[in-house]
């Protein structure tokens, strides 16, 4: 089985957030099984020199031990530093921004909290300040560090590190996000935003003082969405390269579904009206279903690959099969591609 080392990662910041009651037992295993999990995602893979998972968990992993305040070696520091260092952090037709600000995060945690000596403090600092000129310098037109998902991830550092009234570019990130709040749907994406909506990052889960918190968490009562009447029609085709499928194109049909459907519903649709027979296989995250499997070709985590989502030609999508409605007459395009 794969380390789950986000996974447990965002549930022990989640635990921290939560001012658990003082009962020391289970959160000192679950953070030992995180340790572990850390070691076992690098030595995993160390012919490959990347973790078995992504950096984009190992920072978290890193981040949640600093939030509860226990040391990490300066091996797995060290780590991280150097694929900042050398541009590890993106991979092929995505952006690293969430992934750099996480280890941003995870960086200025370390220092803030004093786990680490004055030197390595200072090439976390210089590191830091290397993501976060990056960012500035690759804000895309409509204020998005990224895309609406890693932008809170992007703005948390600047609220981390006392910039956010200094940078023009945290406003303008902030305009852009207020007018997309209806993308973050799911639990996962809510927490990585509203603490950026009051001014808060995940560091500030470390200073809390749980005795004069209040308890304000009440249920509320999801209204479902509305219904479109009628039926739409896209296109789904399914894209995988040579080597691996000699026939590049295994999938081209016209799916009907209904109005104001998700494309996990255009999916499931697309089972029904074969032939040719139409499968799919999902799994579920922290962020929701992800396409783990199409018409039988997997998605290897071994081999980086994931099923990328397009509209036609090529513009990805940002949002995940639940999240996303097509429109009618649309072409979507689900392509093999590699990370």
């Amino acid at each position: 089985e794969w380390p789950e080392t986000g996974r447990l990662a965002l549930y022990l910041l989640g635990l921290r957030a939560t001012c658990p009651l003082p009962e020391p037992g289970p959160q000192r295993l679950l953070v030992t099984w995180l340790k572990y999990y850390l070691e076992e995602d690098w030595a995993g893979s160390r012919r490959h020199g990347h973790p078995l998972t992504s950096y984009y968990q190992y920072s978290l992993g890193v981040l949640a031990l600093c939030v509860h305040r226990k040391r990490v070696r300066e091996e797995v520091i060290h780590r991280l530093l150097a694929a900042e260092h050398h541009g590890r952090f993106r991979h092929a037709g995505g952006s690293s921004v969430d992934t750099e600000a996480v280890a941003a995060l995870a960086f200025t945690c370390l220092e803030r909290e004093r786990l680490v000596g004055s030197r390595l403090a200072a090439e976390l600092r210089a590191a830091r300040r290397r993501v976060r000129r990056r960012m500035v310098e690759a804000q895309d037109p409509d204020g998005f560090f990224g895309n609406v998902y890693s932008t809170p991830w992007a703005m948390q550092v600047f609220i981390a590190t006392n910039m956010c009234r200094t940078q023009p570019a945290y406003g303008r990130a902030m305009a852009a996000l207020l007018e997309n709040l209806d993308a973050f749907t799911t639990a996962a994406t809510m927490a990585q935003v509203l603490p950026v909506l009051h001014g808060r990052s995940y560091l500030d889960i470390a200073s809390m003082r749980c005795r004069e918190e209040s308890d304000t968490l009440t249920p509320a009562s999801a209204e479902p969405p509305a219904e479109v009447p009628g039926n739409m029609t896209v296109q789904l085709v399914v894209e995988c390269p040579e080597p691996r499928c000699p026939q590049h194109r295994l999938y081209d049909r016209t799916v009907s579904a209904p109005a104001g459907a998700s494309l996990l519903d255009v999916l499931r649709a697309a089972t029904t009206q074969g032939p040719p027979n139409f499968t799919f296989v999902t799994q579920d995250t922290p962020q929701g279903p992800f396409l783990s499997r199409v018409l039988g070709v997997e998605a290897r985590q071994q081999q980086r690959s994931y099923w990328q989502l397009l509209t036609a030609p090529s513009t990805s999508l940002q949002m995940g099969v639940a999240d996303y409605r097509p429109h009618d007459g649309e072409t979507l395009i689900l392509r093999l591609s590699e990370w």
